[in-house]
């Protein structure tokens, strides 16, 4: 039987997919413009070399596309995450010359063939979220790869949320961790 936690997580997890599917695409693309603005001028980033970024799901997700060129262009290492059987997740080396590899529900991952990055390697990871609290928690997708994966991670965490899903509280358990800093596209918030 699901706890009183996964159910509000899922319902939570429900409304916000409705709320961003209900927003028009140029205001996401305008948020997006917004989030990875506010993301760039971090001096963390300025200071990473290699930062764990994602490959956002259309219209679940900030289209990161656009913010791993810039990264890119700036001669930042990015890894993507690889999902793992039993809920595990592996971080590779992006490379803009080899095509990612749908594997289902929109997800985009590179291949086997991409270096492996260590987590020790990682200065930085930008974590994805279906929405983000002001305490700077997050509410996941519902597989818990993050959540493990974060577990022993020592680099600094980003946050992007749009403002109109920006929740006043998630709801959390004790292997949920938060990031050090939320970006929306007119907040910061540092934890």
């Amino acid at each position: 039987m699901p706890s009183t936690i996964d159910v509000e997580k899922k319902q939570l997890r429900k409304q916000v997919r409705a709320q961003l599917a209900a927003m028009d695409p140029k205001a996401l693309e305008a948020g997006d413009e917004a989030l990875f603005e506010a993301f760039l001028a971090l001096p963390q980033v300025e200071a990473a070399g290699t930062i764990f970024a994602f490959w956002g799901i259309q219209g679940k997700e900030p289209d990161t596309k656009k913010l791993i060129a810039r990264l890119t262009a700036r001669g930042k290492k990015i890894g993507l995450p690889r999902m793992l059987p039993e809920h595990q997740m592996e971080v590779r080396l992006y490379d803009p010359d080899k095509p990612l590899i749908s594997v289902g529900f929109g997800i985009s991952e590179p291949g086997e063939d991409c270096p492996l990055l260590k987590k020790e390697d990682i200065d930085l990871i930008l974590v994805p979220a279906v929405c983000y609290d002001r305490r700077g928690y997050r509410l996941g997708f519902g597989g818990g790869y993050y959540d493990r994966w974060l577990e022993h991670f020592e680099g600094f965490r980003v946050g992007l949320c749009r403002g109109a899903v920006l929740q006043d509280r998630v709801p959390t358990e004790a292997h949920d961790s938060r990031v050090d800093v939320l970006i929306t596209e007119e907040e910061k918030f540092s934890f």
